[in-house]
């Protein structure tokens, strides 16, 4: 079965978007192949916000599904793409069945949370960017949940970059 694999990019201090929801401090290494990364993928995840960050700057490639979490958008405005209303087991159990490949959660801290929240999320997969940013969007906050990771990867890169993968302990608990 298809796992649903949050894959984001964070600063050292928590962080994975400044303070206006800027992107501009993410570096590039050239020795992670972003194209392999893609190829594991057939289904995208992701919120309002972050989808009209990717919309401005393209969609994913065509081919892909992607489906996007969202109680404001209509639609009929958005042809291209699924639109979901809630999170829940309900909602993303056909994603999930439809998924040939794995399935990316992708952008922002709201989502994540709710996915972790609702035991939805497989891996957490954390490219920790060599910046302090002092403030911004946070990976995971304003939440009761207490979620345990196994660390199952890293990788180290000669930019600063670090790789960190964790399976998640489905045994959550509440604080």
């Amino acid at each position: 079965m298809p796992r649903i694999r949050y894959q984001v990019a964070m600063s050292l201090d928590g962080y994975i978007a400044g303070p206006n929801g800027e992107i501009d401090w993410i570096t590039a290494d050239p020795d992670i192949d972003f194209g392999a990364l893609l190829a594991q993928f057939d289904t995208f995840l992701m919120g309002r916000r972050t989808f009209e960050v990717v919309r401005a700057m393209g969609s994913p490639a065509s081919g892909e599904k992607t489906f996007v979490f969202s109680r404001t958008l209509q639609p009929q405005d958005y042809p291209d793409v699924t639109i979901v209303g809630d999170v829940s087991t309900d909602t993303v159990a056909p994603i999930r069945t439809q998924a040939a490949k794995d399935i990316w959660l992708f952008g922002g801290g709201e989502l994540f949370r709710s996915f972790v929240e609702t035991g939805l999320v497989d891996t957490v997969e954390v490219a920790v960017m060599p910046v302090l940013l002092g403030g911004g969007l946070p990976l995971y906050s304003h939440t009761t949940r207490h979620v345990e990771l196994h660390l199952t990867s890293h990788t180290a890169y000669g930019s600063g970059i670090v790789m960190l993968e964790y399976d998640v302990r489905k045994t959550g608990r509440e604080r």
